[in-house]
């Protein structure tokens, strides 16, 4: 009897050609996670509600060994209450939710959609099992890593992005990517479809590095649904800003010390002008005053008979000094006191600046003044 409706089931649709479904055949399952069996159909009648139509999962070998029912209980135990259909089946989606993943799940699994009678229909039910269309899920242990996707460095100051994606089949459940720096702000999460079956959420970092982030580790963490993590980090390398500062300052520096040491070398120049112009001053006063007393010493020093007149007068001097009897004898004119002539007297003995002719001058004034007398 189980034969004849099955070959009924596939002789209708390869007949009739018109109940169609399409599944992923093979799927990657995370132990202890979730996955989804995408699934959909058609069929030729008018379009049905959901509450005419009936989707059944059932293990590929034998389609008694239901996974999934509408009564929980025709479902296998050890998958009652892990298992639901996603979607209307008013809508052909016949997608369904297993989770969390055990190690037993392993296997093929396959649709089967019935068409439900009315109250007035004594036909035979529609009945389509796909056993074409199986889905086998490959049981993995251990998470998929994350990749991460980066430039070859950073420069310092300039945003830096940074991609970190992970594949799954749980789109109800997606992991979760967290960052080991950086702010909820400089993320963007995106979850979409790879392929029928596989989705890949993905988590964008916008960071903008400074030189101290130089040789950092940055670390992207994937949570998945049955908080099993997995993890992976590179390390960030920071390039300075793309500037002449490293030129500049150091220029500026050294210019800035030249202008300071030439700024000190003019002062000292200065200063050191003005000590030598007061030594030269000093030298100058002091060679005047040589001169001068040199001048003056070599006039003590010079012989009476240098001047021409100087014989006239001592002997005029002498008369003088003689007794008033005495000069008479000499000659008249010398009876009377003498006083020489005011033209007769030298020029230079005017404006005398040689100390021994003013000396000798007021000898010879004191002589007159004494013949007055």
């Amino acid at each position: 009897m189980m034969f004849l409706l099955v070959l009924l089931a596939a002789s209708h649709g390869a007949f009739g050609g018109e109940w169609k479904a399409s599944v992923v055949q093979n799927i990657d399952a995370l132990v202890s996670s979730c996955v989804v069996l995408p699934c959909s159909f058609s069929h030729p009648k008018e379009p049905l509600p959901t509450s005419r139509l009936r989707g059944i999962w059932h293990r590929s070998s034998q389609w008694d060994q239901r996974i999934y029912h509408n009564d929980n209980t025709k479902v296998l135990e050890n998958f009652r209450g892990r298992t639901r259909l996603l979607g209307q089946l008013g809508q052909g989606n016949c997608s369904l939710e297993i989770t969390p993943i055990q190690d037993s799940d392993y296997g093929s699994f396959c649709f089967r959609i019935e068409l439900a009678r009315t109250g007035g229909d004594a036909a035979t039910p529609d009945q389509f099992s796909f056993h074409e269309d199986c889905v086998t899920l490959k049981m993995l242990s251990d998470p998929p890593k994350p990749t991460l996707s980066h430039g070859n460095a950073a420069i310092q100051g300039r945003p830096y992005v940074v991609s970190c994606s992970v594949r799954h089949t749980c789109p109800t459940h997606a992991p979760t990517l967290t960052w080991s720096r950086g702010t909820p702000l400089d993320v963007t999460t995106i979850n979409r479809e790879v392929h029928l079956g596989f989705w890949e959420v993905q988590s964008i970092l916008t960071i903008v590095p400074e030189a101290t982030d130089d040789h950092a580790d940055v670390t992207c963490t994937a949570r998945f649904y049955s908080r099993r993590t997995t993890s992976d980090t590179f390390t960030l390398f920071v390039k300075r800003r793309e500037s002449y500062d490293h030129i500049i300052i150091p220029t500026i520096a050294v210019l800035g010390t030249i202008l300071i040491f030439s700024g000190v070398c003019m002062l000292m120049v200065k200063k050191y002008k003005g000590r030598i112009a007061e030594l030269q001053n000093q030298d100058s006063v002091w060679s005047r005053m040589s001169r001068m007393s040199r001048r003056i010493q070599s006039t003590h020093l010079q012989p009476v008979s240098a001047n021409p007149r100087r014989p006239r007068e001592e002997s005029e001097v002498a008369l003088n000094n003689l007794p008033s009897s005495s000069r008479c004898k000499v000659g008249p004119k010398f009876c009377k006191p003498f006083m020489p002539a005011p033209g007769s007297l030298p020029k230079d003995n005017i404006y005398i600046e040689d100390l021994s002719d003013a000396d000798d001058y007021e000898n010879t004034a004191g002589l007159s003044v004494h013949r007055n007398c």
